[in-house]
């Protein structure tokens, strides 16, 4: 657990704008026009609206979109009862989660009230403000009472986090757990040490998921609640035992699974050993569990252990619920979160941890590989799939249980919307991998033997992307492999130095001899060359063993690509070769090119490069409104240079192809802002469009921008594309991700699949 510095922390909350959040207006509000559609005398038109029709306020107002997150400070985190005032920076946190995790907007409210009945009054009257309230760090047994009736009288969703989430959270540990140790939910002993908000909570879902009241042994802090005790309130006396046992150490007896919501340090190795046979242990209690993991997991090798830390394999943490489920409920204008959605809630975590990790995930917690085992029952917290696995889930089961104002009819596109409200405008990448889904093809992959290759080969091959065979030394690929548990049986492993025949490679050699003996090479020449992955890799294309060929994370582009040019060729349309990135922006894709290949192009080659990049662009359904950079706009520098090589290259481009929409010279601020060129150059062919499509005067240029736009973070990158070869051949930039990678390959195969289909 990373230790927190004081100071650190105050400065955090406390230097630039005081706090956490803030209120950013979502409309134009630069005229006097704006400010009077704002407010008077145009806003009393939606205000009338509303009267009329009530339901209409999630028409015009944010109510959809906005959650309470209140407080009366009586159980603040580990801190207890600090009052409103002090609870207020953690309120504050809970909506900058709500915020970065699912996009629900959130107004803090600190009440200074204790008195639960006038509490709820105080919520009930703030309540027509808001599409959803969260109640947060509201003390036992105060809180039951305080949401069940709100629950009653209100109708929007109303949730106690410290109870639900929790237990949302450890029931989706829970099930999976029990599908490791191969355990049914109906025959197992619960033992749960603690009995406030969370433990409670926990327990109810827990019987609603098929746990058997029986079978379920809770403490408090006096010890078992037994029929011996006197003093127990009408929520604990719900969970009292028929057992006789009244201590801790008895009732860890052959339980299948502890659950502690209580202090720390409280459970040692000889309780744990007295658990049955392969125990599930979630030991919750914060910043320190009821036993340390070391201690439970060296008294138990049978154990499948949870706390509530980062730095122990699953965390349950409730990030991983309360922001989605009220995505899914807000979406559909939910009048409450029910049971239903709750364990919808829990269905979804578990399935997500079941499901391939992204790159992204693992590296975000310093692990080369994370798959479903016992040391990984539940996601983590920094997985983006979350929003559309449990957003969606909760939205369905609330359409299903009927307390949905709003039904989903189009669930693709609601997942589209869930994704972009956090900026992934994913909406290209996911066209190319489902176009690519529609005809998998055989891609060779040059560097089998390398992780971050096997992994994305394991995604491509179980997301039916592609269907991979790899290349390299078969001992080491099947080592990375088993080390780190991934899933390639099947996946056909070429090992040059074992598998190929000598037939097989002097064929390949005689093909490579014939393209290449009039420009110096020698047959021998040729059949050495067949030890060379890239070259062997590029002949199974040439040859149709494979469909496309993949190469270059660990070696230089230029040393990768001449081997491809020998055996594949350029197309003779162009007989020049052009790289590009596609970068994925906020404001959507932008496609730029040259950025990998000709230095100094000539006019020639810029219009070459113009129409190879526009015939890319237009694959991708997108119409390419392409500009040709540089540092002048249309002939304001008369000079040599870049400035007279592009102007006639659009001169050319005009003439061949006057269909294109294109237009250049252009300063690179006057190409992608459309109402300020239009405004200085009406005559252009762009007319006021923003171009999407950026054609470099040289390498220089384009290498450089797409590597600053990539290294400060302002877009995702795709790339580079290497369109003009003969078949579809791609090399990928040194050291890619394995999301960079995956992209790829979804390429070469659509790339594949127009080969198949030259017309397509």
């Amino acid at each position: 657990m990373t230790k927190i510095n004081r100071t650190d922390a105050l400065n955090y909350h406390e230097k630039g704008r005081p706090g956490k959040i803030e209120v950013i207006p979502t409309k134009p509000h630069n005229t006097q026009y704006d400010l009077s559609l704002a407010y008077t005398p145009g806003v009393a038109e939606p205000c009338l609206e509303i009267h009329k029709t009530p339901e209409d306020a999630y028409k015009y107002t944010a109510k959809g979109n906005l959650v309470a997150v209140i407080s009366n400070g009586t159980a603040v985190l580990g801190l207890g009862d600090i009052g409103p005032l002090a609870g207020k920076p953690v309120m504050e946190g809970k909506g900058l989660l709500f915020k970065i995790f699912a996009d629900v907007d959130v107004f803090d409210i600190e009440v200074n009230e204790k008195d639960p009945k006038k509490l709820i009054e105080v919520v009930k009257a703030i309540a027509p403000t808001f599409g959803g309230i969260n109640l947060e760090d509201i003390k036992a047994p105060e809180c039951f009472e305080i949401e069940e009736t709100l629950k009653k009288e209100l109708d929007i969703p109303v949730f106690h986090d410290d109870q639900h989430g929790t237990a949302i959270i450890s029931a989706a540990g829970l099930i999976n757990a029990l599908e490791l140790n191969g355990k049914k939910i109906e025959d197992i002993k619960v033992l749960v040490n603690g009995a406030g908000a969370a433990a409670v909570s926990c327990i109810k879902l827990y019987i609603s998921m098929g746990v058997k009241p029986e079978n379920v042994v809770m403490l408090d802090s006096r010890g078992v609640l037994n029929r011996s005790r006197t003093d127990l309130n009408k929520i604990k006396q719900q969970f009292v035992t028929d057992r006789i046992i009244s201590t801790l150490e008895e009732a860890f007896v052959d339980a299948d699974v502890f659950l502690g919501l209580s202090v720390g340090n409280v459970v040692n190795k000889d309780m744990i050993r007295s658990m049955a046979k392969d125990p599930i242990v979630f030991a919750l209690a914060n910043p320190n569990p009821e036993i340390s993991y070391e201690d439970a997991t060296s008294a138990r090798e049978d154990i499948i252990m949870a706390t509530g830390r980062s730095d122990y394999p699953n965390q349950v943490n409730n990030v991983l619920g309360f922001p989605f489920i009220f995505r899914g409920a807000l979406d559909v204008r939910a009048t409450t979160i029910n049971e239903e959605m709750k364990i919808a809630a829990s269905q979804a975590l578990a399935s997500l941890a079941k499901k391939y990790v992204p790159d992204m995930v693992a590296k975000a917690y310093n692990q080369q590989n994370i798959v479903f085992s016992k040391d990984y029952i539940i996601p983590k917290p920094l997985d983006p799939r979350l929003i559309t696995t449990v957003s969606v889930a909760v939205a369905k089961a609330a359409i299903k249980s009927g307390v949905a104002r709003k039904i989903i009819k189009n669930w693709t596109e609601y997942e589209q919307e869930l994704s972009e409200r956090l900026g992934f405008d994913n909406r290209l990448v996911m066209s190319i991998r489902q176009k690519a889904k529609q005809n998998p093809k055989r891609v060779v992959f040059a560097e089998g033997d390398n992780f971050k290759i096997l992994k994305a080969a394991q995604f491509v091959s179980r997301e039916k992307i592609a269907l991979p065979i790899l290349l390299g030394n078969e001992q080491k690929i099947r080592e990375i492999i088993k080390e780190n548990r991934l899933e390639l049986e099947g996946v056909p492993i070429i090992d040059l130095q074992k598998h190929v025949s000598e037939e097989k490679r002097g064929q390949f050699a005689n093909v490579l001899y014939e393209k290449r003996k009039r420009k110096g090479m020698t047959y021998n020449e040729a059949l050495e060359k067949m030890y060379n992955r890239d070259y062997f890799g590029a002949m199974m294309v040439e040859t149709g063993e494979a469909d496309a060929f993949i190469s270059g994370f660990t070696r230089r582009y230029a040393d990768t690509i001449i081997p491809t040019l020998q055996v594949i060729g350029v197309k003779e349309d162009y007989n020049h070769i052009a790289g590009m990135y596609i970068m994925l922006s906020k404001k959507g894709a932008l496609f730029l090119a040259d950025t990998t290949v000709n230095m100094n192009p000539t006019a020639q080659v810029l219009v070459d490069t113009t129409m190879l990049t526009a015939a890319e662009v237009k694959r991708f359904n997108i119409e390419p409104k392409i500009a040709l950079l540089s540092y002048s706009n249309f002939g304001a520098f008369k000079g040599q240079g870049s400035p007279g090589t592009v102007k006639e290259a659009v001169r050319i481009l005009h003439e061949k192809c006057p269909e294109l929409i294109v237009d250049g010279e252009l300063q690179a601020n006057y190409a992608l802002n459309g109402k300020l060129r239009y405004k200085r150059y009406p005559f252009n062919k762009l007319g006021d469009a923003d171009a999407n499509t950026l054609i470099f005067p040289n390498l220089s240029s384009g290498n450089i921008t797409y590597k600053v736009l990539q290294s400060v973070g302002v877009a995702d990158s795709i790339g580079p594309i290497l369109m003009g070869m003969k078949k579809p051949i791609h090399i990928l930039q040194r050291d890619s991700s394995v999301r960079e990678i995956i992209n790829m390959v979804a390429i070469a195969v659509i790339d594949a699949q127009s080969v198949e289909k030259p017309g397509e």
